[in-house]
């Protein structure tokens, strides 16, 4: 069992939670070991939030869109999903909502109606740490994905050629990957998936355009229908490996440790696909936190927005700018650029984005936008500093906001620049929150700290 510390939950509260708040470090070290900490906060359930207005049970219409009313409604969705990332505290519900957004995919621009997504992030919401083999079927009759995979009346009835799209994705991206089914599979299932469409809120089986008869699918044959036919892919030896591969990735390195994964897919299996078992098993794993594995993840833009927006305590935060820069930065919540999701890790950097991530903690420290316009939620530099106990040390100050916000360990040249930035040309012995400008040293240090590559890792 990996020793519980500072440093081990420092760790796992960046890559199991959006980062962190001091107040989050705290509750999680005040549990007296890992496993503790793990099960009783981090995979604790806790009551579903109240929905983000009353749009989410109205039935779908055209004039909403001829209206405009679902770019305001999905702004005020994404929004609410914003805030309960914040407030998420130190449960990882709404990571693994995140994880579930990000593979099982659907796109606004293709569904259109945020009724339907709503109802698929409550549905991830629901299953956040429950059964995959559960989850999947649900995700096969879900409307979201009924519209955005082309399912919406799909006709396999005999003679008739039903749409491949989503038995193709289920096996390919959900469930097996690559290599571990035919085509053949996929026209099968693809029989056995059809007869569903939607209308309004509503998802309906009409059993005329479902293929009734016997398939032969993933080598056994059977009258298999949209639950059976999950039953079945799960049975398959290369299921528990492509997602325990796939939480691997999100979780601890973007390069998969084939004996550790095959290590989370025999609890994987034994546990018969619920989640909680596996996810305890890798947070508590000595694999977790391998030196080499910490810091090795760059932070996806939201991971990066909410990150700061906690670790710097901010107690309204514009989420207008957010939602902005979020875009920006190319993770726009509930618009992935493709069935596959967001790839992440060095896609998320290049010359345009990484100078928008620095205007975008900036930002938050000088209350303007890169180009200016002014943004609520500014963080008063001086009474955040005051807050810690440090804050009339210099040295000390500076090291304490770098274990808070930074988990790649720093050289010493990194460190003297950011304590000359503090100190501004004074001696260490003359810094004080008192003095004339300490407001502006204050900002431009904590500018720079966040400007820092190693701030993009987690």
């Amino acid at each position: 069992m990996p020793i519980w510390n500072k440093d081990s939950a420092r760790h796992l509260l960046s890559r199991a939670l959006f980062g962190y708040s001091r107040k989050d470090l705290d509750k999680a070290l005040s549990y007296s070991t890992l496993s503790d900490f793990v099960e009783k906060e981090l995979l604790a359930t806790i009551a579903a939030p109240k929905a983000p207005g009353d749009w989410v049970s109205t039935s779908p219409l055209k004039e909403q869109i001829d209206k405009n009313l679902v770019g305001d409604w999905y702004r005020q969705f994404t929004y609410w999903w914003y805030g309960l990332m914040v407030t998420e505290g130190t449960s990882m519900r709404e990571r693994m909502v995140m994880f579930f957004h990000n593979h099982y995919t659907s796109q606004r621009s293709k569904v259109q109606y945020p009724q339907h997504m709503y109802a698929q992030n409550k549905l991830f919401r629901d299953f956040a740490f429950g059964n995959l083999k559960d989850l999947t079927k649900a995700v096969n009759v879900d409307a979201a994905m009924i519209i955005y995979l082309d399912s919406n009346n799909s006709n396999g009835a005999v003679g008739k050629t039903p749409n491949e799209n989503y038995a193709r994705e289920l096996m390919e991206l959900f469930t097996l990957g690559i290599g571990n089914y035919t085509e053949t599979d996929i026209k099968q299932a693809a029989r056995a998936l059809s007869g569903w469409s939607v209308s309004g809120l509503d998802v309906k089986f009409d059993k005329t355009r479902w293929f009734a008869d016997k398939i032969t699918f993933l080598g056994k044959t059977a009258n298999f229908d949209n639950k059976t036919i999950v039953d079945h892919i799960f049975t398959q030896d290369a299921a528990a490996e492509f997602l325990c591969t796939k939480l691997y990735k999100e979780f601890v390195c973007h390069k998969p440790d084939t004996v550790f994964i095959k290590k989370m897919a025999a609890v994987m299996r034994t546990a018969n696909y619920e989640l909680k078992p596996v996810l305890k098993f890798l947070f508590t794993s000595d694999e977790f936190y391998k030196e080499e594995v910490v810091a090795s993840k760059i932070k996806t833009p939201t991971e990066l927005m909410i990150g700061t927006l906690k670790a710097l305590d901010t107690k309204t935060p514009d989420w207008t700018n957010v939602y902005d820069t979020g875009r920006l930065m190319q993770q726009q919540l509930f618009e992935p650029p493709d069935v596959a999701g967001w790839e992440g890790q060095r896609e998320w950097i290049s010359s345009t984005t990484y100078v928008t991530r620095g205007g975008l903690t900036d930002s938050f420290i000088t209350g303007k936008r890169y180009n200016g316009v002014a943004v609520t939620g500014k963080t008063d530099s001086l009474a955040y500093i005051k807050s810690f106990k440090t804050s009339e040390d210099a040295v000390k100050l500076v090291d304490d906001l770098v274990a808070l916000m930074v988990r790649f360990p720093l050289s010493a040249t990194k460190k003297k620049f950011l304590l000359d930035t503090l100190l501004d040309g004074t001696i260490v012995t003359n810094w004080s929150t008192g003095t004339p400008m300490a407001d502006a040293r204050i900002q431009r240090l904590l500018k720079a700290i966040m400007r820092l590559p190693e701030y993009q890792l987690a």
